[in-house]
């Protein structure tokens, strides 16, 4: 989870003047929510005019956050052009007035935000843009309590995406400061929430979809909260033969710095697993 000051950084980070694609803000209502749920999306080059279908990439911001943190998608905008590569790009809301650390779990009604993201967003995308319906032309990009999210999304939702990449992201509900871990209640809602529980059971979950999974986690050597753990997910995840998963540690600690002098990469080794626009 990122600490307050990285998060409200992650909540101002403006769009390149040099973008060639287009960004913009929408919302619809949310019945997870129980109220509108925001996100904006970028749109490539051409977009208009081109009549393709194109791969989404959906990108889930760091926590705490302001309510506006679902507008901070340059890092990964910039990433997908850099890359030569064509998507679209959406910036999904996970937190908002009052509700600055829902961890995009599933609280109850009204506070469904798993939900509100996995189910009820990925249709409107469908619906409202020319996105490739289906899971092989979707990717989940999350970065710290965002990489938790995707990670554990993902996890629970094998129909809906194949490629997740966890940026500097943990595996286990936390604390704001992500510095312990919280009870939430019951045995069975903390390993719902915690995706060690999930990894002897990905191979019954996902089925015919095991194969075309890809999970990559990355991790900079200096994190101290969170390398420990993502070192452990990635030999739990070998020791129950999981494919398609790819870890690797960067020089550098829990900050932009790190997310940004990689997203290049990241972004288009997730876009060259997706599928291309057609």
């Amino acid at each position: 989870m990122l600490a307050l000051a990285t998060a409200a950084e992650g909540a101002v980070e403006v769009q390149s003047r040099s973008l060639h694609g287009t960004v913009s803000y929408g919302g619809f209502f949310s019945h997870a929510l129980d109220g509108v749920d925001h996100y904006s999306v970028y749109l490539p080059p051409g977009y208009a005019s081109s009549g393709r279908r194109y791969p989404v990439v959906y990108f889930l911001h760091g926590l705490p956050a302001a309510p506006t943190a679902y507008r901070s998608i340059a890092t990964i905008t910039d990433a997908v052009e850099r890359s030569g590569r064509e998507a679209i790009v959406v910036g999904v809301e996970g937190a908002r007035a009052g509700d600055a650390d829902p961890e995009w779990r599933d609280w109850g009604p009204g506070r469904d935000w798993e939900t509100a993201t996995a189910v009820e967003l990925v249709h409107v995308i469908d619906d409202r843009y020319r996105s490739i319906p289906g899971r092989a032309a979707r990717a989940l990009i999350g970065i710290s309590a965002g990489g938790y999210g995707a990670t554990l999304i993902a996890s629970h939702h094998p129909a809906t995406y194949a490629v997740i990449e966890s940026w500097s992201g943990y595996f286990h509900a936390t604390n704001p400061a992500g510095t312990a871990a919280l009870d939430l209640g019951s045995t069975a809602a903390d390993q719902w929430a915690n995706f060690s529980q999930q990894v002897p059971l990905l191979r019954q979950r996902f089925g015919k979809w095991l194969s075309t999974t890809y999970y990559r986690f990355y991790s900079g050597t200096d994190d101290a909260r969170f390398i420990v753990e993502n070192e452990g997910i990635a030999a739990e995840l070998r020791h129950y033969r999981i494919p398609h998963v790819y870890f690797r540690v960067y020089v550098g600690a829990h900050t932009w710095s790190l997310w940004r002098e990689h997203a290049e990469v990241w972004v288009a080794r997730a876009l060259a697993l997706a599928t291309s626009p057609r």
